[in-house]
């Protein structure tokens, strides 16, 4: 990996740097397949700038955090490795593939089930989930397989899973379904999200197809059903809702949405419409997931996170769920061939407002989070980044191949009962820390603190 620059070096000020940016042109272009690949590399880049792992001393896999000592929790790596996972997949560029190695191996966890003891403080199933999705990518993207002493990536997708379909994971409250946090002494424990649920959706529907094994397939039926059922996916509009605390059965739902919520059940409902040869109640779910999500985070063709972004309410996390709502999308128009007509037109020119803000930052091309408002907002970031790289490479789809399975290409060696030494992180009882409170279920923390402050949120125009 070539020597890390920081992006921070040069001595101006954040307005400063915004001021001048609006007066930019952005460096990148779409045009063509070359210069999309050009300006992937360019962004695979600048985002891994802000990845210290590789260095002497510190941790492989993971961002600089989580807060104080950074800004990023543990997930948002599993996040950043999975993206670099279809980057190489989608351009066959192979520049960054011993990192990812690297850090994919070095975060599996003393159970090879991506629980590490020292994330145990703030590891929620939609921490892991990211991490096992991940996995699933390399298995599916056909990405290098790791020595043979080593965990393989399909065993690991399915030690993620395994551990998550645990008795443990799901009781009886609400119904069902799996809570926001691991550990019961975890803040969020009394909460069930629709990221956690989510995750392990999507990822059984993966697993479904590229193993053929029926035990997927019905988790995935079984969490769909759960999930319709409690309320969280709204039976006429397809809305996904965040989520709902345990203490009244979950009646009470906080209505926020986020795109990446809709992108991971699309997807994951686009997996078992092309496993189940396009069946028809998988076609219905995955028109009604598409018909709400391009109309509400893909307004006027360009990505948009309704629930913070016109407030400036979004945190760090949050930065980053455009760029999945890109990846997902773009991957449904290969496993549901008959959506690309109407989703690559809006990818396309949501990719094109991502890239033409991109002129902040030290280096004058670094990108921002408001792509609908055609210039750099001011502030840069490994999330924002990561998302106008995955905005710009899912163009690359139409020419890609579609996800291998075990009988169409796979190599990856799996273990269908990994993850069964048990699940130690759901014993744990390790003090709780205010910098442990927050990881992928992302909007619970402010949930739980400020409920009216979030519906508040929903009332703010797009």
């Amino acid at each position: 990996m070539k020597p890390s620059i920081s992006p921070r070096s040069a001595g101006v000020t954040l307005l400063a740097a915004a001021t001048f940016a609006q007066a930019q042109t952005s460096p990148f272009s779409i045009d063509s397949t070359a210069a999309i690949k050009q300006t992937s590399a360019t962004l695979v880049w600048d985002m891994l700038q802000y990845y210290k792992g590789n260095l002497t001393g510190q941790t492989p896999g993971i961002l600089p955090g989580p807060p104080p000592a950074g800004d990023y929790y543990w997930w948002e790596g599993g996040a950043m490795w999975g993206t670099l996972i279809d980057y190489y997949y989608w351009t066959g560029d192979s520049t960054y593939n011993d990192e990812i190695m690297q850090a994919m191996q070095f975060q599996v966890g003393e159970n090879k089930d991506y629980m590490p003891r020292n994330v145990t403080a703030s590891l929620g199933n939609d921490d892991q989930g990211f991490w096992g999705m991940a996995a699933m990518s390399a298995a599916e993207n056909s990405f290098p397989d790791p020595p043979s002493d080593k965990p393989q990536w399909l065993a690991l997708a399915q030690a993620v899973f395994n551990t998550q379909a645990s008795p443990d994971r799901h009781d009886s409250t609400c119904g069902g379904g799996l809570r926001w946090q691991i550990p019961f002494a975890n803040n969020g424990y009394d909460y069930k999200n629709s990221i956690a649920n989510g995750c392990f959706f999507n990822l059984g529907a993966r697993l479904a197809r590229y193993t053929g094994n029926k035990t997927y397939s019905d988790w995935a039926d079984k969490t769909w059903n759960w999930m319709w059922g409690i309320g969280f996916i709204d039976n006429e509009s397809y809305a996904i809702y965040d989520g709902a605390k345990v203490d009244n059965e979950c009646k009470t739902i906080n209505k926020a949405e986020f795109s990446y919520n809709n992108a991971v059940f699309a997807e994951g409902v686009a997996f078992m419409y092309n496993h189940t040869n396009g069946n028809a109640t998988w076609k219905a779910r995955l028109d009604g997931l598409l018909k709400h999500g391009l109309g509400t985070f893909l307004p006027k063709g360009i990505a948009v996170e309704i629930s913070c972004e016109n407030g400036g309410t979004c945190t760090t996390d949050m930065l980053t769920f455009k760029g999945f709502l890109h990846r997902w999308y773009s991957t449904i128009t290969q496993l549901a061939p008959y959506t690309a007509e109407t989703i690559l037109p809006v990818l396309k020119t949501s990719a094109q407002a991502a890239v033409k803000q991109c002129t902040g930052g030290a280096l004058g091309r670094q990108c921002g989070f408001r792509w609908a408002s055609g210039v750099y907002d001011g502030k840069t970031g490994a999330g924002q980044e990561m998302s106008a790289l995955a905005a710009t490479m899912s163009l690359l789809i139409p020419g890609s191949k579609a996800p291998v399975t075990e009988k169409n290409g796979g190599t990856s060696k799996g273990d269908p009962n990994a993850g069964g030494g048990g699940d130690n992180a759901q014993k744990q009882s390790k003090p709780i820390t205010t910098a442990d409170k927050a990881g992928a279920g992302i909007l619970t923390f402010l949930v739980l603190g400020s409920a009216c402050g979030i519906f508040s949120w929903m009332s703010v125009g797009v």
